[in-house]
């Protein structure tokens, strides 16, 4: 009897819904954009229930490709970004828009809590800086800015737990995300009272949904939402996981000697380890989805998504001529990029367009002169993102042995052009996993040890994780980047004057 699994991953721009059979192999997936609305600068809003129509026509899409009976779907895992928030309202409704990943509203607060040592006395119980982007601070902002959306908050959701919510009618809160938010107490890995009334939010304790595992059954599709998918009514529905360890966990990440870099909208460099470290530094702990584990991580929104907009903002003719031919405009990309050698330019690109790593908090091309040409500027930009996660690698190297080897993911693995320049930027070789849909696999793989297929989570990667090959770093190119990493930085201390 065929076993089929669905994850559905609801990211910083695409929402995603693939099936995979229990040996891991993609059946089929199927995405729909999921577009932001920017009311104001820094502000990044996402209409709820456009998400969640857009979810239903991606698993419906799902569904039609795969051309499978849908009772043969064994249960349902979800993943989504992190942070940011989704209120759902008293009356039924979403309470507000919901905040994304990217909103920066909250810095503020941040900034007068770590003055008057709120932050150090939270961080005791979350063991994490709080940032500006976690709903620690976003419900901080509405509660000075627009209280009667709290007045009508039931839940608090993140991204993954309000589309499972809406996939079942059950609210629950699952463990890897909220341990993210600063919201919850990573040493007694419940939510916290005392730790709310820190930061004035006590009034919303009952309001965090009932707390659950990865892996633990949190509802099954009701009828209505079978009628609208075409997935089964009563198909399980598990508790799904936080983004970064969906992708660690379809990485098949569970040993403390690996290392994993992920290239998204967000820049994540991360690790497990049985011991938190010290919350003294950018470096966050938040609770991993294999028992006993933490996940450390430095992360950042300054990663792939950069390309996005440099790509829509300067190559408009080349989309439609790329379209028309048949090709991508990021192979044309490729190409470029692959024409310029690294030691002949001398173009630095700062890739903070949608947040930032450093005391500067723009996104720069910097070193431009009129013989340059479009080719150095996208070197340029695959250059500083490669360097921007560096300077996570390098944070976390601070506190662990170097690996052999770093397993990575997201948009970087299209592009062997930028898969190379990782290498040699880092200097590392680099262990390519054979699927692209990350999100949806390691969600699918909670699902399938929900279900039962699996004992646990590496019963399940020995099966439905494969890699596809390792690059190797060139070692002279490494001591060229090395220089020019060198130059990065000294411009980031320059401009933290300006």
């Amino acid at each position: 009897m065929a076993k089929y699994f669905m994850g559905i991953d609801n990211g910083g721009t695409m929402t995603k819904a693939a099936v995979f059979d229990h040996k891991g192999n993609e059946v089929a997936v199927a995405s729909v954009e999921t577009p932001t609305i920017s009311p104001q600068e820094n502000f990044q809003e996402r209409d709820m229930m456009l998400l969640w129509e857009a979810t239903k026509t991606a698993i419906r899409n799902a569904l039609k490709k795969a051309a499978i009976d849908p009772a043969d779907i064994k249960a349902v895992g979800c993943t989504g970004h992190g942070k940011g928030i989704y209120l759902w309202g008293q009356d039924g409704k979403p309470a507000y828009h919901a905040i994304a990943s990217t909103d920066h509203r909250g810095t503020p607060f941040i900034e007068a809590w770590r003055k008057d040592g709120t932050l150090q006395k939270a961080k005791e119980k979350t063991l994490q800086n709080a940032i500006d982007c976690q709903p620690v601070a976003i419900l901080a902002w509405f509660r000075e800015n627009k209280p009667e959306v709290l007045r009508n908050t039931k839940w608090i959701f993140e991204a993954k737990d309000y589309i499972r919510f809406m996939l079942t009618g059950e609210a629950y809160a699952e463990m890897t995300d909220y341990s993210g938010t600063s919201l919850m107490n990573l040493k007694t890995k419940c939510f916290d009272r005392e730790l709310m009334s820190l930061f004035h939010l006590e009034d919303l304790f009952d309001c965090l949904p009932p707390l659950k595992n990865s892996y633990d059954n949190c509802g099954y599709i009701t009828a209505e939402v079978a009628e609208q998918t075409g997935l089964a009514e009563g198909t399980p529905v598990c508790g799904g996981m936080f983004d970064i360890d969906a992708c660690a966990i379809a990485m098949d990440v569970s040993r403390e000697e690996q290392l994993c870099v992920i290239t998204g909208t967000w820049s994540i460099n991360e690790y497990i380890s049985k011991t938190p470290i010290s919350p003294e530094s950018t470096t966050l702990n938040s609770l991993f989805c294999l028992p006993d584990y933490y996940l450390i991580e430095e992360s950042s929104p300054t990663s792939a998504g950069n390309l996005e907009w440099v790509v829509d903002t300067l190559l408009d003719k080349e989309k439609a001529e790329a379209k028309a031919a048949g090709k991508s405009i990021y192979q044309y990309v490729d190409e470029l990029v692959a024409q310029i050698p690294p030691e002949s330019s001398h173009v630095l690109f700062l890739p903070f367009l949608y947040g930032t790593n450093s005391d500067y908090q723009s996104g720069a091309f910097l070193g431009l002169s009129n013989s340059n040409n479009k080719g150095e500027l996208f070197r340029a930009v695959f250059e500083g993102v490669a360097f921007s996660h560096m300077t996570h690698i390098e944070k976390l190297l601070q506190l662990r042995e170097q690996p052999k080897a770093i397993r990575i993911a997201g948009g970087v693995t299209n592009s062997k052009v930028w898969l190379q320049i990782f290498a040699d930027v880092i200097g590392i070789p680099l262990e390519v996993v054979s699927t692209k849909e990350l999100g949806t696999l390691g969600c699918a793989m909670a699902g399938a040890v929900s279900a039962g297929e699996y004992a646990d989570y590496s019963a399940a990667a020995k099966d439905m994780v494969r890699l596809s090959g390792i690059i190797e770093p060139d070692y002279t190119l490494h001591k060229i980047y090395m220089e020019k990493y060198e130059q990065y930085k000294r411009v980031l201390t320059a401009l933290k004057e300006i």
